[in-house]
C-alpha cells in the first residue's frame, strides 16, 4: 500500500512495520465518531512511521476484561495478522496492562494502545533538551504502570514504533530506579520552568501583551504563526510536529506591538502523562492574554475538535482566557460548509495561510482585544505584591485605599487581563 504521507520522513525507517488497527465502538457513540476516531488513528499510526494494512471494528457494550475485544473478534483480528504479514496491532482506546499482556501473548506481535502510539509521536519530534525531558517524563510514568511484581521484561528492541524515547534500558529497570530517574527529571523541568518565569516576568516589566496560538494538532498554527510574523517556522504536514514554544513578535494596527507563542497541539483524549509533564511548557498558554484558536475549518469533526481544545484548556485552568476562533485553511472549504461554520461560530474570522485571506481582519481583532478596556474594584491581599504591580504595568489604577483586608482598587484594565483578577474582584462594589 503507498504511503503518500511519509515518504522522505526524517526519523522514520523505510522499513515500515505493518500495522492493523482496532476500534471498539460503545453502544453510546455515533457510527459517525467512531469512522472520524479510526481515520485518526490512521493519520497517527502514519506520523510514527507504520504502513496500515487492515482496520477492523467492534461494538460492544463493554470491554473484555481480559482482552478488551470479544474471542470472535480476537479470532478474526489473528486471521487478519496472518493474512497481512503484520507485526503491529494498535488500539484505538486505551488498554489495561493485563489486557495489553494478554494480546501479545496471544497475537505474539506488539500491541499498542491510543496512549502509547501518541507518546511514541511525540518521542519522534522531541528535539530539544526540555521536549526530551518532557516525552520521557510522560513515557516513564506510562511504563511505570505497565510494570508488575518485580519487574517485566520488554522485548522490544530495534527502535521501532513503541520503543522510541527512553528505551528498553530505561524501562526495563526496576520500580525503585524508574521512580528515581523521574524525580531527577521532574527538577530538570522545574529548573527550566524557573528560566521560563523569568523570561515571561521581564515580558510583562516591558508591558508586553501576549497572544498564545492553541488548537488541535495539525490545525495550521506554525503556518499561521508564519504568515503573522514572518518567523520561518519549518512547517511539516504531520501530528504533532510542533512540540516546543516558539515565540516570536508581532506588529498590529494602531501601532501595538505583541508577542505571539506557538504551542504543541491538543488531541481528543490526550493522554495525562503528557499535559502534566508539558505543564511547564504550557504555562505560556496559562499566562497569555488572549488565546488564538485555531481550527481546521476543512478536516473532519470540527465540532468535537473545538471540544478537545476546550477540555484541554479547561485542566490547564485557561478557559476563561479571552479567545479568537480562527477558521484556517478556508481555502479548501466548500460554500455550504462556510456558511454552516459561519452561523455556528458568529464571531469567528475565516484564514488560509495559501491565499491570505482573513490575515487584516485577525489582525485588526487582535489589536482591539488588546485596546478594549472595563473599570474593576478589586480587593488585593497584601502578600499579593507581584499582583499588584501586574496591574500597576498593565492597566491605569484610578483609585486606591488600603486596610487589614488588602488594598482596594478601582482600576481600567484591558479586558484580557481580566481573567488573572476574577478571584480578587470586589462583586459587591462593582454592582454599585
Amino acid at each position: 500500500m503507498e504511503d503518500k504521507h511519509n515518504k522522505g520522513t526524517e526519523g522514520i525507517p523505510e522499513d515500515r512495520e505493518k500495522a492493523v488497527l482496532v476500534s471498539v465502538r460503545w453502544g453510546g457513540s455515533t457510527q459517525e465518531t467512531a469512522e472520524e476516531s479510526l481515520a485518526e488513528l490512521r493519520s497517527l499510526a502514519e506520523t510514527a512511521g507504520a504502513e496500515v494494512v487492515a482496520t477492523i471494528q467492534q461494538i460492544r457494550s463493554r470491554p473484555d476484561a481480559a482482552t478488551f475485544i470479544g474471542k470472535g473478534k480476537l479470532q478474526e483480528l489473528t486471521e487478519s495478522l496472518s493474512i497481512c504479514e503484520a507485526d503491529l496491532v494498535v488500539f484505538d482506546q486505551d488498554l489495561t496492562p493485563s489486557q495489553q499482556r494478554n494480546l501479545e501473548n496471544q497475537l505474539q506481535v506488539k500491541v499498542l494502545d491510543r496512549t502509547a502510539l501518541i507518546l511514541d509521536i511525540f518521542a519522534l519530534h522531541a528535539h530539544s533538551k526540555e521536549g526530551k525531558a518532557q516525552v520521557e517524563m510522560a513515557q516513564l510514568r506510562y511504563g511505570l504502570t505497565r510494570l508488575t511484581g518485580k519487574g517485566i521484561e520488554l522485548s522490544r528492541l530495534g527502535g521501532g514504533i513503541g520503543t522510541r524515547g527512553p528505551g528498553e534500558t530505561k524501562l526495563e529497570v526496576d520500580r525503585r530506579r524508574i521512580k528515581t530517574r523521574i524525580r531527577t527529571l521532574d527538577r530538570e523541568l522545574k529548573d527550566l520552568s524557573r528560566v521560563r518565569r523569568v523570561k515571561r516576568k521581564r515580558r510583562e516589566r516591558q508591558a508586553v501583551s501576549t497572544f498564545a496560538l492553541v488548537g488541535y494538532t495539525n490545525a495550521g498554527k506554525s503556518s499561521l504563526l508564519n504568515s503573522l510574523t514572518g518567523a520561518g517556522v519549518v512547517v511539516e504536514d504531520q501530528l504533532f510536529s510542533t512540540l516546543d514554544p516558539i515565540t516570536r513578535r508581532i506588529g498590529l494596527p494602531a501601532g501595538r506591538q505583541a508577542l505571539i507563542t506557538d504551542t504543541v497541539g491538543f488531541i481528543n483524549h490526550l493522554p495525562h502523562q503528557l499535559v502534566e509533564a508539558f505543564k511547564s511548557t504550557l504555562e505560556e498558554v496559562r499566562e497569555a492574554e488572549v488565546l488564538l484558536h485555531v481550527i481546521d475549518a476543512s478536516s473532519l469533526g470540527v465540532r468535537r475538535k473545538i471540544s478537545a481544545v476546550d477540555d484541554v484548556l479547561e485542566e490547564l485552568d485557561a478557559c476563561e482566557i479571552p479567545a479568537i476562533y480562527i477558521l484556517n485553511k478556508a481555502d479548501l472549504l466548500q460554500e455550504d460548509d462556510r456558511e454552516s461554520l459561519a452561523r455556528e461560530l458568529p464571531r469567528s474570522v475565516f484564514t488560509s495561510t495559501v491565499t491570505g485571506e482573513g490575515m487584516p481582519e485577525l489582525m485588526e481583532r487582535m489589536s482591539a482585544m488588546l485596546l478594549s478596556s472595563r473599570i474593576v474594584r478589586v480587593v488585593i491581599p497584601h502578600h499579593e505584591g507581584e499582583l499588584l504591580a501586574f496591574i500597576y504595568r498593565k492597566g491605569q489604577v484610578l483609585k486606591i485605599e488600603s486596610d487589614e483586608a488588602g488594598h482596594h482598587l478601582t482600576a481600567d484594565m484591558p479586558t484580557e487581563t481580566l481573567h488573572r483578577l476574577e478571584p480578587f474582584i470586589d462583586v459587591a462594589a462593582n454592582r454599585k
